[in-house]
């Protein structure tokens, strides 16, 4: 570096800029000429493309996982969402029983009319729905029998009286129908020929 007259040294400049101000030019990066023995050159390439393996085959897994994870967590968020709306609908369930023994006795008038049709509106919209019907087959996953005869009338075990309705959401029963349930006649009469 030159000295100054005074004994201290000029600075020195560098200019990094990556573009030429005179030329308004890109200017290269002045590379060094290296000479690699080809041996080296095939080994490196080996490397990397072990290297480059084994990144890509973490990166596949880390996305499976992920996608697994967002799978699982929409399923949880969903069968949340399911309970939490079925444990609520649970307790409005005496509140539709009563509704419904109003309309049975005619009481069911004006504007608590209203009211009732507004909330099993409602609760429809939100999934829930009544069965148990008068004359369904018996079915013991829907069904609760609470009485039980017999009958000329019916040709397999049916639901002659429905005691109280059951409700579900989706596929999930909530309540079942509580029914009385009549069976053929000769059923009886079938299981003492078996017995003989």
């Amino acid at each position: 570096m030159p000295a100054r007259e005074n004994g201290h040294e000029e600075p020195v400049i560098r200019d990094n800029r990556k573009i030429d101000p005179e030329t308004g030019q890109v200017r290269q990066a002045p590379v060094a000429p290296q000479e690699v023995p080809g041996d080296v050159l095939e080994s490196q390439d080996g490397e990397l493309a072990a290297q480059l393996a084994e990144r890509t085959a973490d990166l596949q897994r880390l996305q499976a996982e992920y996608t697994n994870y967002r799978r699982r967590v929409e399923r949880d968020r969903v069968a949340v969402r399911e309970q939490a709306v079925a444990g609520a609908l649970s307790e409005l369930l005496p509140v539709l029983d009563d509704i419904g023994r109003a309309r049975d006795h005619g009481e069911l008038t004006g504007g608590f009319a209203k009211v009732a049709e507004s909330l099993e509106s409602a609760l429809t919209k939100l999934g829930l729905s009544s069965f148990g019907q008068k004359g369904d087959p018996f079915d013991p996953t829907v069904h609760e029998a609470l009485m039980h005869s017999y009958s000329t009338e019916v040709s397999e075990p049916t639901a002659v009286e429905v005691l109280q309705l059951g409700y579900r959401i989706g596929d999930r029963v909530l309540r079942p129908a509580r029914v009385a349930v009549a069976e053929p006649e000769d059923a009886p009469a079938a299981s003492n020929d078996d017995d003989n």
